[in-house]
């Protein structure tokens, strides 16, 4: 009899696992929203929402160039770095207008990307040890370009990336910042799900091996996994210079890799690699956001902010390893 029970519970628990770790975000999101409906005056204002849009940008374009990587079973902590390298590198170039300023920024941050995939695919480094080498050789070499100092940013293309919109009038202003966040979701979603390097990127993540012997690239589908991953966050990094209007290599980017990787793992794509759920990570990186609002708005110090984001990563993390429904 006991064993017939234990038969019947525990496919019931997997049940709920799995429920949990597909549509616990989204549901930790309509409890959040519910709680500012009822406790948090003004947050469901328009404006209110549309700040919180252009404030999460930055993580969200970072973070789906982190899903790429985790999809690989792979981390990169350099990317607050390559934030700041191409923070760093748009005013020296500006003066010949927003493009080639933020070409020359995005190949600033392919370099590092390649840095990192190279000692990743071809020198077998550990991901984290990698990265982590170049989280600190990155933001070293940003605060050399940029000689340490703030540097304003006043050219009117790049300020309109920052803080314009495509439409005027109150209910239908879209920021530039949100809809190039939209345009790289979109490549982003179309290159995992409809092409075939998608296709192979997760196969590396499930089984390296595996993939080795069906004859994949395996060194390559690396190598261009870490390049996309820093070409985003370089995207972030441009976004963030436009919004401050100034060039803070020092402090742009600082633990940003950490709300990466929650709003990855949060949406739920396992850091074992293997899958990448794009929609959830949007989700994951709105979750954040609207906590910190939250947060914001009560007075609650920033630190907390940061402690919480510690703790999600925890219990996402132990959610993902099937623990909470084992006992």
């Amino acid at each position: 009899m006991t064993q017939a029970t234990v038969t019947f519970t525990l496919p019931r628990r997997g049940a709920a696992l799995g429920l949990l770790q597909k549509y616990g975000v989204y549901f930790a999101i309509v409890l959040l929203l519910v709680y500012n409906l009822a406790f948090t005056p003004n947050f469901f204002e328009l404006d209110n929402f549309r700040t919180q849009l252009v404030q999460v940008v930055p993580v969200l374009v970072v973070a789906l160039g982190m899903a790429l990587v985790i999809g690989t079973e792979g981390i990169d902590l350099s990317v607050g770095a390559v934030m700041a390298l191409a923070a760093a590198i748009v005013p020296l170039y500006i003066g010949y207008g927003l493009v080639p300023a933020a070409l020359l920024a995005i190949a600033g941050g392919l370099v590092i990307g390649l840095i990192n995939g190279s000692m990743v695919a071809f020198i077998g480094v550990q991901p984290i040890v990698a990265t982590l080498s170049l989280m600190v050789a990155g933001r070293g070499l940003a605060l050399l370009i940029a000689n340490e100092q703030l540097r304003s940013v006043t050219d009117p293309g790049m300020l309109a990336l920052g803080r314009g919109s495509l439409f005027e009038g109150e209910a239908f202003r879209i920021p530039y910042s949100v809809i190039v966040a939209t345009v790289l979701v979109i490549g982003v979603t179309l290159l995992v799900k409809r092409t075939t390097f998608g296709k192979q990127l997760t196969a590396v993540g499930g089984s390296r091996r595996a993939a080795e012997l069906a004859g994949l690239p395996v060194k390559r589908i690396l190598l261009l996994t870490y390049v996309l991953c820093a070409g985003l966050a370089a995207v972030a990094g441009i976004i963030g210079t436009a919004r401050l209007g100034a060039s803070v290599p020092s402090t742009l980017g600082n633990l940003i890799e950490l709300s990466a990787i929650t709003a990855v793992v949060v949406g739920g794509t396992p850091l074992t690699g293997g899958q990448i759920r794009v929609g959830g990570t949007i989700a994951g990186a709105l979750l954040l956001q609207f906590i910190t609002a939250t947060l914001v708005k009560h007075d609650v110090p920033d630190a907390y902010s940061q402690i919480t984001q510690a703790v999600i990563i925890l219990i996402a993390v132990y959610i993902q390893r099937g623990k909470v429904f084992a006992r």
